[in-house]
């Protein structure tokens, strides 16, 4: 018997994405756990702070009896006849009753039972009625008179009963019983207003935080309006449209950082839109040299006289081709920091090697304007390369034996020096609406697509070049006149040399 084996294949599970709790939560949840911790600080400290102040209030009423009573006592005589106490009921009764205690308040003597007494014993209270007399509770009594201590705390019906008690002995000679003085404070009363209080201030507490809470998601919610923005237009951003921008208002850090991302849309915008140009006109040109040579190959016959000219025709288109990557490549490395590599140079020695140089491009009326005096901090090849860039742009617009004008100077403008290089021809000129356009990469004077000696690169690597230096390519030229092509690089007044690309 034969079995197949099935195997059975699954998937990998795709990572599940963490659950992300939004910053308005987490500023929310964070301001109203920071109001309730300071809320919670501050009901526990009016809570201790009441209830001290309820303590020492009943301490202080318990120390005024006890005072008043040592006081009497101390006088031993009673204030009705005259007489000297001669038993501790006598003492308490005329004490207590010159006493109007207070609502809460107890106050009362108890005589010590002794066996034969001769004088009365038990309790003596006050002749108004407390709102529990635990003198008459035996319990109560046992608990406060046989305490060790001289204060302390008996629990009642109607709640707790600060206490506090001193002996008394009878007048020295005398004898009778000895007893105790004992006065008491119901505290429940007090502490049911502090309660009160504080269930008052919880309430406000709890709707302080909620409106804390609802107002720290109002103002999170306007604060990060911003960053939820530049979500959303992140996530509809896509390379084929670039053109979303975020509304500004406000002058916080989160408004400035939604400017600095439409700066940034602004730029990628910019550098995708050139990127497509010079895709679409780089495979313009580089197409047009493909078709000539492949038509030329296709068509090519077995004659040799033929084969050398498609070879001629061929190895010129290639030659272009060549040239045209090659300027593609110093357009590209102008973007590089270390497109430039500069020294200080004579200003003079610079135009007279570029003079000796540009001689050789042409049968022309070659002239040296002017030359500048002094030292330099500039990339003399890259100065060079555009010079000489310039200068051919002049022969080919040009004829034999016209005259091209070269030149250099070094000036002060109001505390700005400047470097300037030009080179001026007397050919056709450039029309104005043309001025602009012609240093775009794969720009030429007259119709864009005009098929002309060239890729319509040089211009565009002119300016480059002047860029990397800080500086600019300004053009004089009208119809009929002629064209001046000017490099002004500034000079860097710290070093006495040119900026250069960083």
């Amino acid at each position: 018997m034969m079995t197949t084996a099935t195997t059975m294949t699954t998937e990998p599970a795709q990572p599940r994405r963490p659950f992300r709790i939004p910053a308005r939560v987490r500023i929310m949840a964070w301001v109203v756990l920071l109001m309730a911790a300071v809320l919670v600080l501050v009901n526990f400290i009016v809570w201790q702070t009441l209830e001290t102040e309820v303590s020492e209030r009943v301490d202080r009423a318990l120390d005024q009896e006890i005072a008043e009573f040592e006081e009497f006592a101390a006088a031993g005589v009673d204030p009705r006849t005259g007489a000297s106490f001669t038993d501790l009921d006598t003492l308490f009764r005329a004490h207590l009753s010159r006493q109007y205690p207070d609502r809460h308040e107890i106050i009362f003597g108890y005589v010590d039972d002794v066996p034969d007494a001769t004088v009365p014993t038990g309790r003596v209270r006050q002749g108004q009625e407390p709102l529990f007399d635990v003198s008459a509770d035996p319990a109560a009594l046992a608990d406060i008179l046989t305490a060790p201590t001289g204060r302390g705390t008996v629990d009642t019906p109607e709640g707790a009963l600060r206490w506090a008690k001193i002996r008394v002995s009878p007048p020295e000679g005398v004898d009778a019983p000895e007893g105790w003085f004992v006065t008491g404070y119901f505290v429940d009363a007090d502490r049911e207003e502090v309660h009160r209080f504080l269930r008052l201030l919880l309430l406000v507490s709890a709707a302080g935080l909620v409106a804390a809470g609802s107002a720290a998601w109002w103002v999170a919610g306007r604060i990060l309006a911003p960053v939820r923005l530049i979500r959303q237009t992140a996530a509809q951003i896509t390379e084929e449209d670039l053109t979303r921008r975020i509304d500004v208002t406000g002058n916080d850090d989160i408004t400035a950082l939604a400017e600095q991302f439409n700066a940034m849309l602004d730029r990628l915008e910019e550098a995708f839109s050139t990127q497509r140009r010079f895709v679409d006109d780089a495979s313009h040109e580089l197409r047009t040299p493909i078709t000539i040579v492949r038509g030329h190959l296709e068509l090519m016959g077995d004659d040799p006289d033929e084969r050398r000219e498609v070879v001629r025709l061929v190895t010129d288109e290639l030659d272009r081709m060549a040239r045209i990557v090659e300027d593609l490549l110093v357009l590209a490395q102008a973007q590089r920091p270390d497109f430039l590599r500069v020294e200080d140079v004579s200003l003079a020695e610079l135009t007279s090697d570029i003079d000796a140089k540009v001689r050789a491009l042409g049968d022309r009326d070659w002239r040296l304007d002017e030359i500048g005096e002094g030292i330099i901090r500039v990339d003399p090849q890259r100065i060079t390369q555009a010079m000489v860039q310039l200068a051919s742009n002049a022969v080919r617009h040009s004829s034999s034996g016209d005259t091209i004008v070269l030149g250099s100077s070094l000036t002060d403008d109001g505390g700005r020096r400047t470097v300037r290089l030009w080179v001026r021809d007397f050919g056709p000129g450039i029309a104005p609406e043309d001025q602009e356009r012609i240093f775009e990469r794969f720009a030429r004077a007259g119709s864009p697509r005009a098929h002309r000696p060239g890729a319509g690169l040089g211009l565009a690597i002119v300016r480059a070049i002047a860029e990397a230096h800080r500086g600019t390519v300004h053009l004089d030229s009208a119809l009929g006149r002629g064209s001046t092509f000017t490099l002004i690089l500034p000079v860097d007044e710290r070093s006495t040399g040119i900026w250069h690309a960083s």
